[in-house]
């Protein structure tokens, strides 16, 4: 794939996470970029003082350093920032990274050189995983100590994770037949400065949590089915009139899920119940407005990773003969963007769970589904799904605690002249641990529904929702006693995290495209 800085899409970015595709620099951006690096180049031995270039950082920007010492501050920067702790991060995540700074560096706004940019690409299409430590950024003046971690490898005193094993980042360079970077003037303010980190790190969960939410809608509708509920509440003309995109599609979805089900119609007549639980009937409402949050998200994050956040920004222009320009210091570093972005992701990710965990209380309570108490033939002597809806119970409740908005903290840095942070990089770091418990939830409700349709035999559900209830049966089976559901559980977790449940949503006639930017 040509690398065209500006132009990635998010199929790009979902493939590149996945290091499916080898990169290659569009030529057109070549002359962009020798002209913003020879404007620095000619700044550095100037006489300005130019922040960065030949002088010092943040506080000391005032600070002026002498020609001879220009690469010395360069290394000195990216040693100094070198200061992250904490777990490395994941290396679908680290891949982000390396493309996201390729693609800004490459808008030729950042003064580097063509080799900066081509060694980043080098260490992407090797496989190699810089180790960068995930703690450390605050989300403004750059994802400053984990792009610093970054560098640190590219020059050859970092490490790289290999295996899983961190190793010296001079030898896994020459392995691979990579030469360590060289900084010039800027350069290493180049690579640290941006919001890189926050916006793949965001990136990483939108794309590890579209299949938990297509297993979402596969799994609440089979509750619906279940619980023998109505699909009266998915009547297009009720969200039509409310006019709101997600629930509109997500509706759409339940219906077709839904469409052909033998236990839908042999409750048609002689139901008495009037309305189903919220937990049932709004579910186009609750989970497509999280869709909705989810969609503006993408728009946000696909515009971060094609935007250029260093500082100072370059705008050089040439003739052929000279170039000529400005270096301009501004804010683009500051990931506000991204936290807010990542906070509603947040609400959507504890939502999604939430109403989840309510399916499965209402699935094990006999007063409301009309089902055995606890989804076991033996009450009493067994006690069915009645922890399994506790771990539930505690996994939504902990989401709720994670979904606390990062965006609203800041602590003032560098002797107060950072004195406004946006947090993203938290922001986004802690969806993580949220999608993994709404998937454990989703894991316990698909259990608890397909025992549940046991309960409803000879009776049949749609053709989508039982390959779903099959599915699960490959891996787990009907609970006629009790056992130890654990291992079933992650069984089920891991199907809902691979997408298992998605192939079958993608089966159905008319789908709208779910991830489609708003």
């Amino acid at each position: 794939m040509q690398l065209h800085p500006g132009a990635l899409t998010l199929t790009d970015l979902r493939s590149l996470h996945r290091g499916e595709l080898q990169l290659s620099l569009d030529p057109a951006c070549l002359p962009a970029i020798q002209a913003g690096a020879d404007l620095v180049r000619r700044a550095a031995s100037g006489a300005q003082p130019v922040y960065g270039v030949n002088t010092g950082f943040g506080k000391l920007a005032s600070q002026r350093i002498g020609e001879a010492d220009l690469a010395a501050l360069q290394r000195n920067l990216i040693r100094s920032h070198c200061v992250g702790v904490g777990v490395p991060l994941a290396p679908a995540v680290v891949r982000l990274i390396l493309v996201l700074k390729a693609a800004s560096l490459a808008r030729g706004h950042s003064g580097v050189r063509q080799e900066v940019i081509q060694r980043l690409l080098d260490v992407y299409n090797a496989g190699l995983v810089p180790c960068i430590p995930s703690q450390g950024s605050v989300g403004a003046s750059g994802d400053l100590a984990p792009l610093s971690h970054l560098t640190l490898a590219l020059i050859g005193e970092g490490e790289f994770l290999v295996n899983g094993e961190r190793q010296a980042a001079a030898s896994v360079l020459r392995a691979h037949g990579i030469p360590m970077l060289e900084l010039a003037p800027k350069e290493g303010l180049a690579l640290i400065n941006g919001t890189q980190v926050s916006t793949a790190l965001a990136l990483h969960a939108l794309f590890t949590f579209e299949p938990v939410l297509e297993s979402a809608l596969v799994i609440g509708a089979l509750t619906v089915d279940a619980a023998r509920g109505s699909d009266g509440p998915f009547d297009p003309r009720i969200h039509a009139l409310r006019g709101q995109p997600g629930q509109i599609d997500v509706a759409h979805i339940y219906r077709q899920l839904l469409a052909g089900s033998d236990i839908r119609r042999s409750h048609l007549e002689g139901d008495d119940r009037v309305q189903d639980p919220y937990c049932l009937r709004c579910q186009p409402q609750v989970v497509g407005a999280c869709l909705d949050q989810l969609r503006h998200g993408a728009l946000v994050l696909l515009r971060e990773a094609n935007a250029v956040t260093d500082n100072p920004l370059v705008f050089a222009h040439s003739d052929g003969s000279s170039v000529t320009g400005a270096l301009v210091s501004g804010g683009n570093f500051h990931a506000e963007p991204v936290a807010l972005v990542a906070d509603a992701m947040a609400n959507a990710i504890a939502e999604v769970g939430a109403i989840a965990e309510r399916r499965i209380a209402m699935l094990i309570d006999a007063s409301v589904s009309r089902l055995p108490p606890f989804l076991c033939a033996e009450p009493g002597l067994n006690s069915g799904f009645m922890i399994a809806h506790v771990t539930a119970a505690a996994l939504a409740s902990e989401n709720k605690s994670l979904a606390h908005p990062a965006s609203v903290d800041s602590l003032p840095t560098s002797a107060n002249q950072e004195d406004h942070v946006s947090m993203a990089t938290f922001a986004a770091r802690r969806l993580q641990p949220m999608i993994d418990n709404v998937a454990h939830i989703l894991a316990i409700e698909w259990l608890a529904s397909a025992q549940a349709l046991e309960f409803l035999r000879p009776l049949r559900s749609s053709a989508s929702l039982e390959a779903a209830h099959a599915l699960l049966r490959c891996h787990s089976p009907k609970l006629a006693h009790d056992r130890v559901l654990a291992p079933d559980i992650e069984a089920a977790t891991a199907l809902v995290m691979a997408g298992e449940l998605s192939g079958i949503m993608h089966t159905l006639p008319d789908l709208p495209d779910l991830w489609a930017p708003a």
